[in-house]
Order: C-alpha cells, then structure tokens, then sequence
C-alpha cells in the first residue's frame, strides 16, 4: 500500500483526481488541513515577503561565530 498526497491547483483537478480513483475503486480521504500550525506558515510568509522587498541583513560565513 502506498499514500499519494495530490495537490490541485482548482476544483476541476479535484474533480478529475476524484473520478479516476473512483473509476479504479480506489478509496481515499480529502482534507484541506495546512500540516503546519497556521501562526508559524504566517511567520514564514512574512518573512518571504520582507525578503522581497529587500528587507533582510546578510553576515559573511566567516562573521557567523563572532
């Protein structure tokens, strides 16, 4: 047995996934649950986007230690 985790971009891909499995009697479960704590994928954003915006310090590999 093996587990498949799909990632549908829209709900015709949805559709689609859930026809075929179901066409190949394939049982499944669907969840639209985050796996990470929903404050931490916030932080993680944030940050993103202060890196694109050029809001970001950068220290030298040999300034690490110091």
């Amino acid at each position: 047995m093996e587990t498949f985790i799909v990632h549908t971009e829209n709900k015709t891909q949805a559709n689609a996934i859930k026809a075929v499995l179901k066409a190949l009697n394939v049982t499944f479960e669907r969840t639209t649950e985050r796996p990470y704590n929903s404050e931490f994928v916030k932080k993680i954003e944030r940050s993103d986007q202060e890196y694109k915006e050029g809001r970001f310090k950068t220290v030298k590999t040999e300034d690490l230690w110091k």
